[in-house]
């Protein structure tokens, strides 16, 4: 095998660690969890969740970063293709570097990113969560109530 062809099966295998890492998180926390097969509707997982007569499903795309990246795109999230913003369509992102978990709708998502206006990523999205400082990578306050904000993804009781 060639050396590239070994750098993309540790890239690709890294992505879908983290996703069954991920979801091993989501299954601690209590969450009824279901894999998706192909991931061509930018969907990871889907959590199903019943109170009573209530039922809601929730889309999960999750997006995560390697110890192994340059550490200034520790929390970089680039190149992210968001079809249908919707209430019920989360983002989990997990930064290595920063061991953090950012759990956002994907309505906040596209607010916060910024969106390439030209070149061969024109329309998708660019999130950074994070900033290098002296003691390594820190995430960016602003992001603060999205930390591991699993709770974000609890269904509420009725009123």
């Amino acid at each position: 095998m060639t050396d590239e062809k070994r750098e993309f099966r540790r890239a690709a295998s890294f992505g879908k660690r983290q996703e069954f890492i991920a979801v091993g998180e989501l299954l601690r926390r209590g969450f009824d969890v279901y894999m998706t097969l192909v991931d061509d509707q930018q969907i990871d997982c889907i959590i199903r969740q019943e109170r009573g007569r209530r039922l809601r499903y929730l889309d999960i795309q999750i997006k995560a970063r390697s110890r192994d990246c340059d550490p200034r795109n520790g929390a970089l999230f680039a190149g992210m293709q968001i079809l249908k913003p919707r209430k019920d369509y989360f983002f989990i992102f997990y930064s290595e570097p920063a061991d953090t978990y950012w759990v956002m709708p994907s309505l906040a998502v596209v607010k916060a990113a910024s969106r390439n206006r030209e070149g061969k990523h024109v329309g998708k999205y660019t999130l950074h969560l994070g900033r290098l400082t002296g003691e390594g990578l820190a995430p960016l306050p602003k992001f603060k109530s999205y930390e591991g904000a699993f709770q974000l993804l609890e269904l509420r009781p009725e009123r």
